[in-house]
């Protein structure tokens, strides 16, 4: 069934909305939330949430494309989740990539304002669309799914040490973009 079809069912207030989102984007959501969960259970328990926070969403806005929709409900909830389990004890991939991330990118909690982070987003995904597509692809499973380096290296054929140097690369570029931009870091 295609997005539309779906986006419709949800405005019409249809149950089978949920169960062809199940069908259709289930194992992204799941892949998301246990990227940074690393727990099936509560993945799955994310995965259900985000089907019940796009049913409550929906009805006022028609998302296109309803997998980008999902997607950052799900990694939303499963970061909201992280954060009130302490998951450092559990280990997995967030306190790794936001440690990459904190120095080339503001903290979004040191009280700016949503006129900062907007000005942020829109300027992070300028810069991501003026990398060669490859570069992008690899700093975007890095730092929003949130994927280990081994899985990156094996997905792209790559040594690891490669992708960490790569996404180095992309750091500091990044950062250098950032200043040009007059962000304070």
């Amino acid at each position: 069934m295609e997005d539309k079809q779906i986006v419709d069912l949800y405005w019409d207030r249809s149950e089978k909305a949920i169960a062809e989102t199940e069908k259709k984007y289930g194992r992204y959501c799941h892949y998301i939330a246990y990227q940074i969960l690393y727990n099936n259970e509560d993945a799955m328990m994310v995965v259900n949430d985000t089907y019940l926070k796009a049913w409550n969403t929906i009805p006022t806005q028609k998302p296109d494309p309803l997998k980008a929709y999902v997607g950052m409900i799900s990694r939303q909830l499963a970061l909201n989740t992280y954060e009130k389990q302490h998951a450092k004890k559990r280990g997995g991939q967030v306190p790794l990539v936001l440690d990459e991330l904190a120095e080339c990118i503001p903290d979004s909690k040191s009280g700016a304002d949503i006129g900062d982070r907007i000005a942020i987003s829109d300027a992070l995904n300028r810069f991501l669309w003026s990398l060669p597509k490859r570069n992008r692809n690899i700093f975007v499973r890095r730092y929003f799914y949130m994927s280990s380096i081994s899985e990156i290296a094996g997905d792209y054929n790559m040594k690891e040490s490669a992708v960490t140097m790569q996404l180095l690369r992309i750091r500091k570029k990044l950062e250098q973009f950032l200043r040009k931009e007059d962000f304070d870091l």
